[in-house]
């Protein structure tokens, strides 16, 4: 079984999605069976690469809230993001995330993927760290395992990765995908958001039963898209 993930390493609710994603597949009786793959979605392509904007702020204007409002949305989300052990600040920077995807494929062939995934989520959500600076980010995904020349050889070349980049957000317009985190197991079964880890569960056993494909999406959920990031029943 394969499940693609299409994510966003500014959503919060890929962050959180993610971790009940992998809850959901330790309690799946053969979880040894499911290859994840993590496929890249910009949520703001248009963000300036270099950038001292709050989130904050860009959450104000986004909604037209003023920044209070802004604080308490910030904080419902830290809410679930604590529910699942992660840590969240709201003191972070917004900015552009295709260098940071570049750098992610490249983990990916490099086979530590899924490390500096997390490693990049990790610094942005929980250590509020300025991804936008290139030292910054070469810290983070060397620490996380990324070889240190390839690092480098990314950063050094725009060109590097951004077709692997491009092709991902192609196939995420062409399965319907609008907002992230996005869900696709066997390209057969589409979950939108960041479900409870039992829908995950239920998911892949439907898939592993071979049952009549049908959406999984388990009812409503917190999902990023062009418009910003909603918090269900808020």
């Amino acid at each position: 079984m394969r499940v693609e993930i299409w994510s966003d390493i500014a959503c919060p609710w890929c962050y959180i999605g993610k971790a009940r994603f992998e809850a959901g597949l330790a309690a799946f009786a053969h979880r040894d069976r499911v290859e994840v793959v993590h496929r890249s979605f910009e949520l703001d392509p248009k963000a300036p690469a270099a950038t001292d904007v709050p989130v904050l702020d860009m959450l104000a204007a986004k909604y037209g809230v003023t920044r209070e409002q802004a604080g308490a949305m910030e904080a419902r989300v830290a809410e679930a993001a604590a529910a699942e052990g992660l840590g969240y600040r709201s003191d972070r920077i917004h900015g552009n995330t295709f260098d940071l995807h570049r750098l992610l494929h490249a983990a990916a062939a490099h086979g530590v993927g899924d490390a500096v995934l997390d490693a990049f989520y990790r610094a942005n959500f929980a250590e509020a760290r300025t991804l936008g600076d290139p030292a910054v980010l070469r810290e983070v995904a060397v620490g996380a395992g990324l070889p240190a020349e390839e690092a480098d050889r990314v950063l050094a070349d725009p060109g590097a990765y951004a077709r692997e980049v491009r092709a991902d957000e192609r196939e995420a317009a062409e399965l319907g995908a609008t907002g992230v985190p996005f869900f696709v197991i066997d390209r057969r079964y589409g979950i939108s958001g960041g479900q409870p880890a039992e829908v995950f569960r239920q998911a892949l056993e439907r898939a592993y039963e071979d049952a009549p494909a049908a959406p999984a999406a388990g009812g409503e959920a917190a999902v990023c898209g062009d418009d910003g990031c909603a918090v269900p029943g808020k």
